[in-house]
């Protein structure tokens, strides 16, 4: 599985941007999908995940401001991004994996290290 991610760019804090992810296969419901980023010098943390099942994972820190969603017939997964913070410029990148249970994807968004197989190129997202 390959996954290409898009929608990055600048924003101003406060403002918004949708960030999508596009398979070269199908990860309808074989995998669990997630969005993670990276601040350079800083490890990869979790942001949102689906689980296999369909529910969803957020990192505590989001404070409901991002969305994830999937859409199965377009075989893309978004994050959609709200109320962005400076604190928020990172890289983000798009993940799959196979046979991650919802605890575990869970588990990861709190800080579990995280073991995706396949992962995107990233895509830059700068809040000023």
């Amino acid at each position: 599985v390959q996954l290409v991610e898009s929608g990055g760019g600048s924003a101003q804090a406060g403002g918004s941007l949708v960030l999508s992810c596009a398979p070269s296969g199908s990860i309808a419901d074989a995998y669990c999908v997630g969005w993670f980023r990276q601040i350079p010098g800083n490890e990869r943390e979790g942001v949102a995940s689906i689980a296999q099942d369909g529910r969803a994972t957020y990192a505590d820190s989001l404070e409901g401001r991002f969305t994830i969603s999937k859409d199965n017939a377009k075989d893309t997964l978004y994050l959609q991004m709200n109320s962005l913070k400076i604190e928020g410029t990172a890289m983000y990148y798009c993940a799959a994996t196979s046979g991650m249970t919802y605890l575990q994807a869970l588990a990861v968004m709190r800080g579990s290290p995280v073991e995706y197989q396949y992962w995107g190129q990233g895509t830059q997202v700068t809040v000023s």
